[in-house]
Order: structure tokens, then sequence, then C-alpha cells
């Protein structure tokens, strides 16, 4: 799995690799614009680069010192550089300014086809009149910290990036941008104003936290990552991951020929709830069918008993025990994994009759999945207070769920969901999997994942309930209970995907109808 790094993770790697590997600032600037350069003809798709135009905005940080590397290899490659620099020699680092001097002698003496223009009014008459086959962003790195989003970039800066922006859109030519785009917070995710919108975003040594959250998604376009010589052991140990198929398919265990289905995970699903009044029977089928069709080899849910014979006509293969807690405990020993609070509801006895549960060694023993009204149950203080073990416990809320939770605001957690979510789950020795796009997967021994599979798909109400099941399952399979709900979070977020070519027609059905397919995928089984 690839690593996801903060902006502060980022910069204690590159002090890592210029103080203990001796790995020279120069060396670092070179190698990120050669493989910038490289990238720009692939994404060209041309051999050389002969009499291709290319417009670079270079800014005075070593993002633009990245920028200067890059039009010097153009060049050398054939192309045609309009550079635009941003700010005066005067403003630039003796590096930097060495750039500078090299691309002069190239044009000056060699006759190299590079225009240089040294401030945007300068450059404008000539730039909105050209048709430029790239564009590069190297205006402002990850060094940028937007406190809140939309904060003005003004001056130097806001023009370059204003001036890329409006290129684009006039042109309709690829904009790379080198590391990051400017303006947007390497680690939030949170964007300036303006901020580069780019096609292609070729980073640096590694993923950044932000390219996942908030605005993104959004900026970034297509993500590529070029390797600079700073090796994945100079960062820390916990670093968070981005998980893959490889990983998901790892944590999926194939059912052996000469199994029986006792040994294929032991699901009991504490969900749903009826009454005159109303009835979230749903989200309790969608839960048992998740976990059967992820492969769980028996599957027990226990419901209001009127329910059965609904559950039996959706999941005839499923076991239904009355909602009673002798009833309950004495399966809870049986089972392998055990999921509590889809579509229970809020009364105060349904309430009363959680916290009871949770209280239960036979249900705290066992791998623990605890979604919606489950955690609805829970209190700030329990996790502190209460004396409840939630050592084996999954819960996975959804921003404002959480937000309760931890006593958060839910905007303050969307600043830094990753840095929360590993604090919340260290200190209270839980394992969290915060719903949304991405899914943060956070351990309580301080492992962090990131999954960014699926897309707005998911975005259907019992999309959640049938992730629950899946995490279940795979959890009863085998898989510890934080890999368990990664695994699942990805497979999920490929059933989304294959469940209809119109993501807003997905329902939850059509993502629980897509699991199969998800699976099969995987594992390259013919349907």
């Amino acid at each position: 799995m690839l690593p996801v790094v903060t902006a502060a993770g980022m910069a204690a790697a590159d002090r890592a690799a210029i103080d203990r590997l001796h790995i020279g600032e120069i060396r670092l600037m070179e190698l990120a614009g050669l493989r910038t350069a490289d990238r720009i003809r692939e994404l060209l798709d041309k051999e050389d680069l002969q009499g291709t135009p290319v417009l670079v905005v270079a800014g005075k940080g070593n993002n633009g010192g990245d920028g200067l590397v890059v039009a010097r290899h153009l060049l050398n490659r054939g192309a045609e550089v309009d550079l635009l620099l941003l700010y005066p020699d005067e403003a630039l680092s003796p590096v930097n300014r060495n750039g500078i001097e090299i691309l002069h002698a190239l044009r000056d003496l060699y006759g190299m086809p590079l225009r240089l223009f040294r401030e945007t009014a300068e450059a404008l008459p000539f730039v909105m009149e050209r048709q430029y086959d790239a564009l590069v962003d190297a205006v402002l790195g990850t060094g940028l910290k937007i406190d809140e989003p939309l904060q003005p970039v003004s001056g130097p800066a806001g023009e370059g990036i204003d001036l890329l922006n409006s290129v684009r859109r006039r042109t309709g030519s690829p904009l790379i941008a080198l590391d990051i785009p400017s303006g947007l917070d390497a680690t939030s995710g949170f964007a300036a104003h303006p901020a580069v919108v780019a096609d292609t975003t070729l980073t640096m040594a590694f993923l950044k936290t932000g390219f996942f959250f908030n605005e993104g998604p959004r900026l970034s376009g297509e993500l590529q990552t070029a390797e600079i010589s700073i090796p994945e052991f100079l960062l820390e140990r916990r670093t968070c991951r981005l998980t893959d198929r490889e990983y998901a398919a790892g944590q999926f265990m194939l059912r052996e020929p000469s199994e029986a289905k006792h040994q294929n995970g032991k699901v009991l699903i504490i969900a749903g709830s009826h009454s005159p009044e109303s009835s979230m029977l749903g989200a309790a089928l969608l839960s048992v069918k998740a976990a059967l069709r992820t492969g769980a080899g028996y599957v027990c849910a226990a419901l209001p008993i009127a329910g059965a014979g609904v559950l039996h006509a959706f999941a005839p293969e499923a076991v239904v025990v009355a909602r009673e807690m002798d009833a309950i405990l004495e399966k809870a020993l049986w089972a392998d994994a055990v999921l509590i609070g889809c579509g229970l509801g809020r009364k105060p006895e349904t309430v009363a009759f959680i916290r009871e549960l949770l209280r239960k060694p036979e249900i705290t023993g066992r791998k623990l999945v605890l979604d919606a009204d489950a955690l609805f149950a829970l209190q700030e203080s329990d996790f502190r207070e209460s004396g409840i073990d939630f050592s084996n416990a999954l819960l996975t809320p959804h921003y404002g769920e959480f937000s309760r939770l931890s006593g958060i605001a839910a905007e303050r957690i969307a600043s830094d969901p990753l840095g929360i979510a590993a604090d919340f789950a260290g200190r209270n020795c839980v394992n969290l999997l915060l719903k949304g796009r991405p899914t943060v997967l956070a351990g309580q021994e301080g492992d962090l994942l990131l999954n960014d599979s699926g897309t707005e798909a998911l975005a259907t109400a019992g999309s959640g309930d049938v992730l629950a099941g899946m995490i279940t399952a795979i959890a009863a399979k085998g898989a510890d209970i934080l890999d368990a709900g990664a695994a699942a979070a990805w497979f999920h977020g490929r059933a989304g995907d294959l469940a209809d070519e119109v993501s807003s027609l997905v329902s939850a059905g059509g993502i629980l109808d897509a699991i199969p397919a998800a699976i099969h995928e995987i594992f390259d089984i013919e349907e």
C-alpha cells in the first residue's frame, strides 16, 4: 500500500533525506524536474518534444525551483518554452537564481526557444494568444497552510494561478501541477482562492493527504507519484497507507473445499426494529444479505420475531432468533463476529438494551462492529468511564455521528480527519472507521489507513447497512477487525462502481447485488 503523508510528514522526510542520507537539495530538485519533463512527454504521447509549446509558471520557493528545472529539461528535449517568473531575482534563493542563469545561457548562447517573462502583465498579451500543448504549475508547494476554505492568495502567486486557470479554460490544454496544485493545503485539502485546477498532479515521493479531502479530489485531477530518491524507510512507522486491490484481496479468505459452513465465518447480527408506527427491518435485511453475499458461512439475525417471515423471504439462508438477552448471548458465544446497530431504533428502552449488551463479555469478547443506532446509544464518557471493553470493536460513524461521539464539531473534524480519528482511537482504545470520501480507518495501536474506492454511488440510504454486514463477514472469516473494515470499505466502493453505469442511480440494493462481481473481479473468477 502506498504511503500518504501530511505536509509535516513530507517536510520531515525531506529533511531526513538531506541530513541523514546526504541527498542535497539540488539533487532532489533535479530529479523532480526531470521526472516531470518525462511525464509531460508521456502525457502528450510523443517520442520527442520538438516544437511543442509549453507554458511554465514558477514561484519563488522550492516548487518554483523545480519548475525552472522542468523548463530546462523541456528545452533540452526540443520544446518551445514560455516561462513566467512571478518574483524578481532578489526574492529567490541562490539555487533558483542559478537555475535562471542556466536558462539564460541556453537561450542567449545556444539559441534555445525560450521566452522569459518577468511579471504577469508582461506575459498576458503573449500567452493569451498562444495555443499550448501543456501547462505547468510550479507556483506554490506543500508549505502552504490554509486555515479556512477560500483563504485569499494575493500578489504575484494569485496572479500566476489565475493566469494558468484562464489559459486552461481558453485552450483546453492539460495542466500539470508540480507536486501539488497551487493553492491547495497538502494536509487538509482546503483550498485557497484562487487555486489551480489541475488535470494531472505529479507529486514528489509520496501522496499527500490533502489530495483526498475537501477540495483535493476536485483540484488534483489524476494523481501520479514521482520517485525522487526519498525512500519509504525515512517515514514514521505509523504513516497512513492507501488501501488497494492487493490489500483487500489479502484480507478476504476464500473457502477451502474441505471446510464446513461453521469454519467459514459465523456472524450474529443484532439489527432491525418494528412497531405499529414504523419499521426499520430493511436495515437488518440489507446487513444480513451483505454478510451472506460477502461469503459468511453462517448468519444469524436477532430481530423482532414478527419480522422473521420477511427475513426468510429475503434471505432464506439466515437463521432468526428472538430479540431476547439469553438467546443473543448464547449465539454470541457461538459467533466469530457480532454486528449491533443497523435499524435498531433510538427509543429509550432500545438504548438501554444496547448499553446492557455492551457490558456483556459474551459480546465484547467477540470481534464487534458497532454501527448506526448502536453509536447513538454511546456517549463520549463511555470510552473513558464506563468500563466497557472496546478493544475488539470497530465503530463505523459518519462525520455527524463521530462529532457526537467525540464532542468535536464536524467542521473541525473535516479540517484534520486523519489526526482527529487517530487521536480518538488511541486515547479510547478503540478501532474507528470514519465514513466519507475517503474513508478513514484508525486503529487503537496507531495504524492509519485511507480508502478511496467508490464514488457518489455510495451516497444512498442503506449503503452503510450493506458495509456493516460486509465488515462483519470478513472479520468472522478471520481478518483482524481493522483490516476487515478497510477491506470491506474497498469492496463496498468497488461494488458501488459496478452497480450501475450512472452513479446517481445506484441504490443500496444495487450495491448488494454487485458484491459478488467485485469479488469475482479481484480474484479473476469467471461468473
